[in-house]
């Protein structure tokens, strides 16, 4: 009896230990530098295969917790606002719940008439939370019993890869001029040997990274620069 019993139990360990293991992959965190999950998923914009929509571009991908909700309705109306520095920095936006379609198509019209701006992006409509859950915007432990995406933030290269994410607590809406100064950052760092310094902002001098000599610095510096200590030199911004 307890023989025949034991291969059914150790079937069962096994059936667990999958079950965890796909659980453990399913909300395994994207680190910074990874190539983005691709998806298909529906949006206000119709069907969105996100790495083709992409393209050769940037994008900002950013959740809200529900449709009809005040912070949200700021937050959509300030990102349609910002279009053309997106634009400027050649980014795409997308939006994201576990709403559907027809509810997003019926707030934006909120959106437009109380923050006095024309939506501009899509906004995807993750209801079978495919999305929500391969970028882990669902809480565990919400109190809504893990049906609405938190206030995530990502963004994302035209290589695909990851080189922001943030997230905020629902009570709080974001600011999206720091998401911009953190933009200004990347690409400018992605082309210049500099980092920026504590609350830089667009034209603000620039760190050069310790691995560029003393020597090498008067090249690619030709504003030259200023060894405050061996490690901590400044910098004008190279490309103003």
């Amino acid at each position: 009896m307890g023989l025949a019993i034991f291969p059914v139990f150790l079937y069962l360990r096994f059936v667990t230990k999958k079950t965890e293991l796909k659980q453990q992959i399913k909300t395994m965190t994207l680190r910074l530098g990874d190539t983005v999950p691709d998806f298909t998923q529906d949006s206000t914009d119709g069907v969105i295969n996100f790495h083709e929509w992409i393209g050769d571009k940037w994008a900002i991908l950013f959740s809200h917790p529900k449709d009809f909700t005040p912070v949200c309705t700021t937050e959509l109306g300030t990102v349609a606002k910002l279009k053309p520095e997106f634009d400027k920095r050649n980014i795409k936006a997308i939006a994201l719940s576990v709403d559907g379609v027809e509810s997003h198509k019926g707030w934006v019209g909120d959106i437009e008439e109380t923050q006095n701006a024309t939506l501009n992006y899509p906004i995807l409509a993750d209801e079978d939370k495919k999305v929500s859950e391969l970028y882990d915007m669902i809480h565990p432990n919400s109190a809504t019993g893990n049906t609405l995406t938190v206030r995530s933030v990502f963004i994302i290269d035209s290589n695909k890869k990851l080189r922001l994410s943030l997230t905020y607590p629902a009570s709080t809406g974001r600011n999206f001029d720091e998401i911009l100064r953190v933009i200004d950052s990347l690409q400018l760092t992605d082309n210049y040997s500099v980092a920026t310094p504590a609350n830089w902002k667009d034209g603000d001098d620039c760190v050069i990274v310790p691995s560029v000599s003393n020597e090498e610095a008067k090249t690619k510096f030709p504003k030259g620069f200023n060894p405050i200590k061996p490690y901590l030199r400044m910098t004008p911004q190279p490309n103003k």
